[in-house]
């Protein structure tokens, strides 16, 4: 699966890893919905650190389409919340 994170680059990530990273996303949501602006940081950089820990940088010069894409380190609240689906950002 090939992640996208807005501003910084594609990674390629293992189907295996994605457990992990669904549980980072499920924190995430959940402080979207409590409107926690700290805990929402926090758990931002968290998910985006998953994803560079768990993913290898895709070739910079590749097309490839990303198959998910994730907000920016910098992003808002409102921001991500207005990328939010049914399932988070990262389905599962």
């Amino acid at each position: 699966m090939i992640i996208r994170i807005l501003g910084e680059g594609q990674y390629d990530v293992a189907d295996h890893a994605l457990d992990r990273l669904n549980e980072l996303d499920t924190t995430l949501e959940q402080t979207i919905e409590a409107g926690d602006e700290a805990a929402f940081g926090t758990a931002l950089t968290q998910l985006l650190d998953g994803v560079r820990t768990v993913g290898v940088a895709h070739p910079a010069d590749s097309l490839d389409e990303s198959d998910l894409i994730l907000p920016p380190a910098d992003a808002t609240i409102d921001e991500v919340r207005a990328m939010l689906n049914e399932d988070g950002l990262i389905p599962g």
